[in-house]
């Protein structure tokens, strides 16, 4: 195997057709050396991703991100390697780069690569997905305006709903209650629906859901969780519930 291994040993599915796969396909025979992959065609619910298929399509999501603002400069691609160092490791950061920077030379068609994720991809990983698009576009400790728009669009065509876009984006992007809107509820909501939010929430981003992604991509799911308890911790404290 060649580049990113480590992803694409985890397998390789659905991104290997489609609009994913023409992003993808010129790189692909780099990719692979003496190796057999069985394609997939969605023909149902998606059923849990392979970490291959989660980061081939993370790494061309974060390209369509950058490029949001028609301009992708050196110090964004500094931010992002320095993201994938931190969360992923030297060795697959540097692959990662590289394959990023190969991507971002082609048009992307957002919309039908979303679509195609969306059709293949289990609704955990694309929440985790929108949570480490958020992570990025914030590793140069500013969320520019524009991509919060472009992940926005992306959030929609992948099937997000617009509260849980709202929970993961307040994560990044705080807003007037955002301990409130974090967990999904409004600032009237009673304690007791404060608890159930938080029982709801927790179970959605338990880090568990995304095992099967394997452990650098669970690392990340580990923040998604922590920022549900601080939200929830936060309104306790306000309310002084025990």
């Amino acid at each position: 195997m060649g580049r990113l291994g480590k992803w694409i040993g985890g397998g390789l599915g659905f991104v290997m057709g489609g609009p994913l796969g023409a992003v993808l396909g010129f790189m692909i025979g780099s990719m692979v050396d003496n190796t057999t992959i069985q394609t997939t065609t969605y023909t149902g619910s998606p059923q849990n991703t392979a970490r291959g298929d989660f980061g081939m399509s993370l790494l061309v999501l974060v390209a369509a991100m950058m490029k949001a603002d028609n301009k992708v400069v050196k110090s964004e691609l500094d931010y992002v390697k320095q993201f994938f160092i931190r969360q992923f490791g030297q060795s697959t950061a540097r692959e990662a780069i590289l394959t990023l920077k190969d991507i971002l030379n082609q048009e992307i068609p957002v919309r039908d690569v979303c679509l195609q994720i969306a059709s293949n991809m289990d609704y955990s990983s694309r929440l985790q997905l929108l949570h480490l698009l958020f992570g990025i576009s914030g590793a140069d400790g500013h969320v520019h305006a524009l991509e919060v728009e472009a992940i926005e669009k992306m959030s929609g065509y992948l099937g997000i709903s617009s509260s849980d876009f709202a929970s993961i984006k307040n994560m990044f992007v705080p807003e007037t209650d955002s301990a409130y809107k974090i967990l999904e509820i409004s600032p009237d909501a009673s304690d007791d629906e404060v608890k159930k939010a938080y029982r709801r929430m927790a179970m959605l981003y338990h880090p568990d859901k995304v095992s099967h992604l394997g452990e650098e991509f669970r690392k990340t799911a580990d923040e998604k969780f922590k920022k549900v308890n601080e939200a929830y911790n936060k309104i306790k404290k306000e309310r002084n519930i025990s």
